[in-house]
């Protein structure tokens, strides 16, 4: 799967000891909205946590990324997991670090604001957080895990768990723990994007411009064979949509952007007072996999040049966008797509699509598939339940996986990959991390009940 140079030798590393520099009860591997979810969650259930986190912020995706957006399919009839996810976009906006977010009964997460945010839901719950460290190996004692080895500036640091909740992402720690996964096929892989937020927008020029076109979901859909081509249920393609294309599409006509740039395009997220255009995803990079640094290195560069085409396109075409600026880019480019468990039960599209039901639910979600070319909108009121089963890896023990790694088939991913869906996976797996201690028994054995209680 990866499209690495080929290997020139090999080289054999000394042997070495390494320092245990921490123990805890339950070890979080990841801080995005599962990481984060599921910390908070043991957290709260009285159990010592501890979270590592490679970059020097919480929030994964949310923070580093730059995806603001962490419920804009919400409606007046969305049946909503609520639990911790809800609870990030209600803090971020208790403390200034939020906004109403433009098509949906949502807001917009300031990624900025939203560091400091979890800061303190992390400060209050009493876990102990360790920024600077990327996952590096699993510590296994037979087939349990019983902790990771972390690699900083530091040098390589072990810490030891009890339990370990994989929210990585990519499943590294269940995958280099033998766990058997799978890996979505690189020509298959939904596109990576780069982030942005442009600041120097003339508000009002730009929402009177917003109302004289307004577009629709169906304006995503340019027809089979395109590029952007995409299934509806039907009951979205009359509501609103912050998209934008027609910029683009113009710019690509008068020579602005090369003619194969034919991808950009896509939603912005918020038009502040102080001129901010924020949460802008309109750079969209297929055949990159997150796996491999050979390909985001690739994906880094080729997406900030994209950016500055696209921002070019829109000071020439877009009301109030004259004088805009970049404000600023992402930490890295945002993952949509890479390698998922075989869990104990894998999602599959029915179950997504059809509502699906489980006696060992740990949380719901309303019906909501964006990605592999579909869009389905929450608007009816219908959800699906999430299974315990779905977090649970196999062959290996004391090992949950929750967020977009989690297990399921090629539709069901591209609901349960979305942000709020990965902090009902996350606040579960937290839960019955805490519930098996609290009982003294193992992740398999842990009564439902009592984590559904």
């Amino acid at each position: 799967m990866s499209s690495r140079r080929p290997v020139l030798a090999t080289i054999t590393e000394p042997a070495r000891q390494i320092d245990v520099i921490h123990d805890t009860d339950v070890l979080v591997v990841g801080s995005g909205p599962a990481g984060l979810a599921a910390a908070l969650a043991t957290a709260r259930a009285g159990v010592d946590v501890t979270l590592v986190e490679r970059f020097g912020c919480y929030g994964g995706n949310i923070t580093t990324v730059g995806v603001e957006g962490l419920a804009w399919y919400r409606h007046e009839h969305t049946v909503e997991a609520n639990g911790i996810g809800r609870e990030y976009e209600t803090r971020a906006f208790e403390m200034g670090a939020a906004v109403p977010e433009s098509q949906s009964q949502s807001y917009e997460v300031d990624a900025e604001g939203f560091k400091l945010v979890a800061d303190a839901l992390v400060e209050e719950a009493g876990i102990h957080g360790m920024l600077h460290r990327a996952f590096a190996a699993p510590i296994m004692d037979g087939d349990d895990v019983v902790g990771v080895i972390t690699e900083s500036k530091a040098g390589r640091e072990a810490i030891r768990a009890k339990r370990v909740i994989d929210c990585t992402g990519d499943a590294d720690v269940a995958f280099r723990a033998g766990a058997p996964t799978h890996h979505t096929p690189r020509e298959q892989m939904m596109a990576v994007s780069v982030m942005f937020h442009l600041a120097g927008v003339d508000k009002k020029r730009f929402t009177a411009g917003v109302a004289a076109d307004p577009q629709t979901y169906a304006d995503w859909n340019s027809g089979a064979g395109t590029d952007w081509n995409i299934e509806t249920s039907g009951k979205e393609d009359t509501m609103f949509s912050p998209f934008l294309k027609k910029p683009f599409e113009q710019a690509i006509r008068d020579g602005l952007i090369p003619a194969h740039l034919t991808t950009i395009a896509g939603t912005w997220g918020a038009i502040h007072d102080s001129g901010e255009l924020t949460y802008m995803n309109l750079v969209h990079l297929d055949g990159l996999d997150g796996t491999d640094p050979d390909d985001l290195t690739r994906g880094e560069i080729e997406g900030r040049r994209q950016v500055l085409h696209a921002i070019e396109a829109l000071r020439r075409y877009t009301p109030g966008c004259e004088y805009a600026r970049l404000r600023n880019f992402g930490m890295t480019v945002g993952v949509r797509d890479t390698r998922k468990i075989d869990a104990v039960y894998d999602m599959t599209e029915a179950d997504v699509r059809e509502q699906g039901r489980f006696d060992d639910s740990i949380g719901i979600y309303p019906e909501f598939i964006d990605g592999y070319g579909i869009l389905i909108l929450p608007t009816t009121g219908r959800y699906f339940q999430l299974p315990y089963r779905n977090v649970l890896p196999q062959r290996v023990g004391n090992l949950l996986v929750a967020g977009r790694s989690s297990g399921g088939d090629r539709v069901s991913h591209a609901a349960t990959r979305n942000m709020s869906c990965c902090a009902v996976l996350g606040q579960g797996a937290g839960i019955a991390a805490a519930q098996s201690l609290h009982q003294g028994v193992g992740l398999r054995d842990v009564s439902i009940a009592a984590v559904q209680a």
